[in-house]
């Protein structure tokens, strides 16, 4: 049965085999979703920005540009869905395609009903995403006559002096306001602050959290809000409401 729901989701299928595409094309058509469809991807970023697309399905052996780069230069500027769709032989090329950021994949010749699940989960974690991030950019925080305003990025100290945060500080403090309380690692915290693209020995958190530090007043040999755990990580150690 079709569901009126999924008339709100955008998929845009990049595909340059022609009887794969109009499979694909025409099954998540009856189950109601909003299908374009390419057979080449030279504008892709500005086609899903454009057309505002919820999920990628691409095909990871194009002609041109493939997949994989593709997957690269989408995940750079967007956080639209993508499942790569790969052959058998391709399980090197999906392991580096998840690492680029890919979120899923089917491996062809692949089952419609099987496409349909993941295409529907994944669509699913996009707008609880989108939801969450539409959440933050209305909340404010307070912490002992501070305030963050998370829409305008500014924080507020209790001698109602305003500054505006850098987006990774930002990021940095929400992460950490989320959980207060909470030891969040540096790969936590890098994930809140990069998304997907970080290396293990970057050290740009610790270098956020002394910024951060000096903003809020706090000593860094005895800091009250943003305690240090030990080969842990970082702490909120402030009252939040």
């Amino acid at each position: 049965m079709t569901s009126h729901t999924n008339h709100k989701y955008r998929i845009l299928i990049v595909e340059d085999d022609f009887a794969s595409r109009s499979l694909l094309s025409s099954y998540l058509e009856k189950e109601g979703y909003f299908v374009s469809e390419t057979e080449q991807a030279d504008n892709l970023c500005e086609r899903v920005q454009q057309e505002q697309i919820d999920l990628v399905l691409l095909d990871i052996n194009l002609p041109g540009k493939d997949g994989l780069t593709l997957t690269r230069e989408l995940r750079s500027v967007s956080s639209v869905g993508i499942i790569l769709v790969t052959s058998k032989g391709d399980e090197i090329d999906r392991i580096v395609g998840l690492e680029l950021g890919a979120d899923d994949y089917v491996t062809k010749p692949f089952n419609p009903r099987e496409l349909l699940v993941r295409a529907k989960n994944l669509l699913w974690r996009v707008k609880d995403s989108q939801q969450a991030r539409q959440q933050e950019s209305t909340q404010k925080w307070t912490f002992e006559g501070w305030v963050l305003d998370a829409n305008k990025r500014l924080l507020t100290s209790p001698a109602s002096v305003d500054e505006r945060l850098p987006e990774g500080e930002f990021k940095l403090l929400s992460a950490l306001l989320y959980a207060p309380g909470a030891i969040l690692s540096r790969d936590q915290l890098m994930d809140a602050i990069h998304d997907r693209e970080w290396t293990p020995n970057d050290r740009s958190v610790d270098v956020m959290v002394g910024r951060l530090r000096r903003k809020l007043g706090d000593n860094p040999s005895n800091p009250h809000f943003i305690l240090t755990a030990h080969g842990a990580g970082y702490v909120f150690a402030g009252e939040v409401r």
